[in-house]
Parts: structure tokens; sequence; C-alpha cells
């Protein structure tokens, strides 16, 4: 007889998608009431963001420890440091170009 997993895929994938409903719905509250002054809120934002990003990759993306090489945690760094490149070339160059005009 073959050992069930306590947590099976597809309670998993259930499990990460309400947890992104709520980690999506958070925000929205907090932007739509006005909780929070407009510094605190764009870091909250910002952290909810973070951790949405990790609910993804582990709950969808199967992004964990112990699993065969690490070709996709490699490609995971390649990936978030080309995208930090774009957005802080972006960035760069939009602030550049405020202060030309």
């Amino acid at each position: 007889m073959s050992q069930h997993n306590n947590h099976s895929p597809e309670k998993n994938y259930v499990l990460g998608f309400i947890i992104s409903i709520v980690l999506t719905i958070i925000p929205l509250v907090l932007v739509v009431n006005h909780i929070l002054s407009k510094g605190v809120l764009i870091f909250s934002i910002l952290a909810i963001a973070v951790l949405q990003l990790l609910v993804q990759l582990f709950f969808f993306m199967h992004v964990r420890d112990g699993e065969k090489p690490g070709y996709n945690k490699m490609a995971l760094i390649l990936g978030g440091i080309v995208v930090f490149t774009i957005v802080a070339g972006s960035i760069w160059i939009m602030s550049f170009n405020s202060q030309v005009q």
C-alpha cells in the first residue's frame, strides 16, 4: 500500500489560491479606505507584493529546497537580476528625463 501525503497537490493549489486572493484584497482595502499614511501605505503594499511573490513561487512554481539540482533556483536568481536591472534602469532614465525637461 502506498502512503498518502497529508497535502495533496490540489489542496496546495487551493491553499495558495486562497492566500493569493487574501494578499490581493488587503492592499485594495488599505488604499480604498485610506487607513494608512502615504509612506506606510507604499511600504505595506511592497511588503505584501513580496509575500505574494513568495506564495506564487512556493505554491504554484514549486520552488522548494532539496529538489533536484538547483537549476531552477539559479534561473530564478538570474531572472531577478534581469528584472532589477530593467526596473532600476527605467527609474533612472525616467528621473533623468524629468530633470532635462
